[in-house]
């Protein structure tokens, strides 16, 4: 019985494990200043999960945050969009996997500026990343890395 049990409970977290990759979309754009290199970067991490990552570099960005909702002054180098959501910056790959399998009820999700160690930022982290959802221009914490 307790073999059993062992079998059921590894299928259980392999099938955990799956979904929440498969969480992900397939398809991505990202929108960005054709002279900025760790936005292509972060589109690598992305390419990474299996995400294809469109790069349009011939667009006015504040157009694109306007659109997106993303607050005045929260913004980054680049604006993502992902299924249902924007993502605004070198957002952590963990908080990005978390929107997809928790799906609230938000535009999208931020990450300020270019903070040293994030995914297209080389080197260590220097302090605790403080990921926001937006909507309307409205944020909110989601959470701290």
């Amino acid at each position: 019985m307790k073999r059993y049990t062992t079998i059921v409970l590894s299928s259980a977290l392999l099938l955990g494990a799956a979904s929440a990759q498969a969480a992900l979309p397939d398809e991505a754009t990202l929108y960005k200043n054709p002279q900025c290199g760790c936005c292509d970067e972060y589109a690598r991490h992305l390419e990474a999960l299996g995400v294809d990552v469109t790069i349009v570099d011939n667009i006015e960005l504040g157009d694109i945050k306007q659109k997106a909702g993303v607050p005045y002054g929260l913004g980054s180098c680049h604006t993502i969009e992902i299924g249902d959501y924007w993502i605004e910056g070198h957002v952590p790959m963990e908080a990005v996997t978390k929107l997809f399998e928790e799906q609230p009820d938000v535009d999208g999700i931020g990450l300020t500026g270019m903070p040293i160690g994030t995914p297209g930022m080389p080197g260590p982290q220097e302090e605790p990343y403080e990921v926001y959802t937006f909507t309307d221009h409205e944020n909110e914490q989601y959470m701290t890395l």
